[in-house]
């Protein structure tokens, strides 16, 4: 089975890098910790790309885009939030929130946004100003209205499946720094590659990441395809797979690094200080997989010995 993305968006995907990568990576985002004019350039950035010209919702083209640089995004630990914008209501960002706790990344950003939980009940949110968090450092708690409507749930599934895929990109490169520092590293005499332990878990690590890019692809691939509860699905068990992914990779990663792996000298640390929004929200991964409890019920969790389902219309 060939998996390998299609040659446009395969070139797409490393201009993007390219791009975003000049725009500074983890130690830009670092910057923009104090300095707001950075999350400004973030946004030229992506402009420069054509982020804003993409459609998600109009075909598989422009959301298989989309995803290719969300997951650059997650590698440079962008700081602009992306998902929300490509996702706007008429020109409205896009956030997913807990309603018990909402919490809005880069909620601070000057325009309006609709927030809306995972059942797909709108609300108009207040954001207040950051916290200064050192875990999600652009997070702004807000107030919600009174649920005022309902977003469309083709589109909190298009959310959860490009989060995931920026989660993807942030893991993969926390993977690259590891591996080029059990390289470089000697201990003992030698570098911390030789040792078997490291090696394995080196190797667990690449492997969940590898399964997590395949699993991504393979969603993104049936978004058109599947009935809409089976793809509610999907974008459940994705988001599940990354937010338990970025767990054991993020925890390897600062193993392996000691000490250097939580100083933001360290790419690591930025990146995993970034990425914690999208792993703890909109809800916890217990929360995720009790929701996925009625579709294995009702047959909508798809497994290699389900049978089939008729599609059925968004």
């Amino acid at each position: 089975m060939n998996t390998a993305l299609p040659e446009d968006i395969a070139e797409f995907a490393a201009v993007a890098a390219k791009r975003l990568a000049r725009f500074g990576g983890p130690q830009a985002a670092l910057r923009a910790e104090t300095e707001d004019r950075i999350r400004q350039d973030a946004r030229n950035a992506l402009a420069d790309l054509g982020a804003f010209e993409l459609d998600v919702r109009s075909g598989a083209d422009d959301l298989l885009a989309a995803a290719v640089l969300c997951q650059a995004a997650g590698a440079t630990a962008l700081p602009y939030p992306l998902v929300e914008e490509l996702l706007a209501i008429d020109g409205v960002r896009l956030a997913l929130v807990n309603p018990e706790a909402p919490r809005i990344d880069h909620g601070d950003l000057a325009g309006d946004w609709i927030a809306a939980d995972l059942d797909g009940t709108r609300y108009h949110p207040a954001p207040s100003s950051r916290t200064g968090a050192k875990l999600g450092p652009f997070l702004v708690p807000a107030t919600l209205s009174e649920p005022d409507g309902a977003v469309p749930m083709a589109d909190i599934d298009l959310h959860l499946i490009l989060g995931s895929w920026r989660i993807l990109g942030a893991l993969q490169q926390a993977l690259e720094i590891t591996r080029q520092h059990v390289l470089a590293r000697v201990q003992f005499g030698k570098p911390l590659a030789e040792f078997q332990a490291v090696r394995f878990t080196v190797a667990d690590a690449s492997v969940a990441v590898r399964g997590l890019h395949e699993l991504a692809k393979y969603t993104t691939w049936r978004v058109e395809s599947a009935a809409a509860q089976v793809r509610s699905a999907d974008a459940l068990i994705l988001r599940l797979k990354a937010a338990d992914t970025a767990r054991q990779v993020l925890r390897n990663a600062h193993q392996l690094l000691g000490a250097l792996g939580f100083c933001d000298e360290s790419d690591v640390s930025v990146l995993d200080r970034h990425t914690q929004p999208l792993i703890r929200l909109p809800v916890s991964s217990e929360v995720l997989a009790q929701r996925m409890i009625p579709g294995v019920r009702g047959g909508q969790l798809e497994t290699l010995f389900s049978e089939p389902m008729a599609t059925e219309p968004a």
